[in-house]
């Protein structure tokens, strides 16, 4: 946590002291192994961690149930930095469900966005699914409790008016879980919000018969017509085994979020570390490839403030007038 690195700050101290008189710890709460989350998580802390002794500042990346976790986790000081849904961080500032018991979240706060995020349902070549609609009557992995695909797959099903007893069966597994379970023949199709490409949809796609399904129709238009959150979007064909086309869905953009707590120094240094070495971000993960500094100054899809600290940086740099 940042409580010494905060005493620091409030006497004066510049980054050398810190470096000298003791190392800082701050975490990033991420989501599963197997998907962009982790990796991205950790892809930051090691750009971090390369100046530690320039700037006292210690990045670690913790493995986490995902988006709406990390928000509850950064409410009650659990985490320091997190990645976050653009759908879960608007429904947090804004006391959204599944944050309604806790109000609105005010203190959170933007420190860039990273990648886009699809919503995706991968279902078994035999199952019978070619569309969203095909799902009703189906096993379907609905995500583990604390995921934003959770999230986001509530908003969709309460805009078709559907509930989980219209799927045949409901699991809640982790992104680790799901490919096998889904190769296995336990489910028909596994429901995500995911960076491409990804992980677990290689590991199902290497192992069994599965497509990509496609989403769309009146109700997803719907949804993105009422939710400033949510736009078009197309997975590229030919990315997995047995997906040679294009196909239609939805997205969200991935967004790296703090608290108003989080000293403006420590922000500052942070996104300094990965502007100074976005090249670096974008080798090492495909789902990061496309990174563009404009657009991760000036995202379009989140509803917290911009940490001034953050802002002090891409202000220097001429990304923000």
């Amino acid at each position: 946590m940042v409580s010494a690195l905060a005493a620091a700050l409030a006497l004066g101290l510049g980054t050398s002291v810190w470096a000298q008189e003791e190392t800082h710890f701050v975490s990033i709460g991420s989501g599963g192994a197997t998907g962009v989350y982790y990796p991205a998580g950790g892809a930051i802390c090691r750009l971090v961690n390369k100046g530690r002794r320039t700037h006292g500042i210690r990045c670690s990346v913790e493995s986490t149930m995902g988006s709406a976790y990390n928000i509850d986790a950064l409410r009650k000081g659990d985490l320091d930095f997190a990645i976050a849904q653009s759908d879960v961080q608007f429904a947090a500032v804004n006391g959204l469900l599944p944050f309604e018991a806790y109000g609105p979240f005010t203190d959170l706060r933007l420190v860039f966005s990273l990648h886009a995020e699809a919503f995706s349902v991968l279902a078994r070549a035999d199952a019978g699914v070619r569309a969203f609609d095909d799902l009703k009557g189906k096993r379907v992995n609905i995500g583990n409790p604390g995921s934003g695909q959770r999230v986001t797959l509530d908003r969709l099903m309460k805009v078709k008016g559907w509930t989980n007893s219209d799927f045949s069966k409901v699991m809640e597994l982790t992104s680790s879980e799901q490919s096998k379970a889904l190769c296995d023949n336990q489910i028909d199709a596994i429901v995500f919000m995911v960076g491409h490409p990804n992980a677990s949809i290689k590991e199902a796609a290497t192992s069994c018969n599965v497509v990509l399904v496609n989403v769309t129709g009146k109700d997803v238009q719907n949804l993105i017509d009422s939710s400033p959150y949510f736009r078009l979007a197309n997975i590229p064909g030919q990315m997995y085994t047995g997906s040679e086309s294009k196909v239609q869905t939805f997205e969200v953009g991935a967004t790296l979020v703090t608290t108003a707590k989080t000293p403006n120094l420590v922000v500052y240094e942070m996104v300094k570390a990965v502007f100074e070495h976005i090249d670096d971000l974008r080798h090492m993960h495909a789902a990061l490839e496309h990174l563009d500094v404009t657009q991760m100054a000036h995202p379009e899809l989140s509803a917290a403030p911009l940490h001034p600290g953050a802002l002090k940086y891409f202000k220097e740099v001429g990304l923000v007038d």
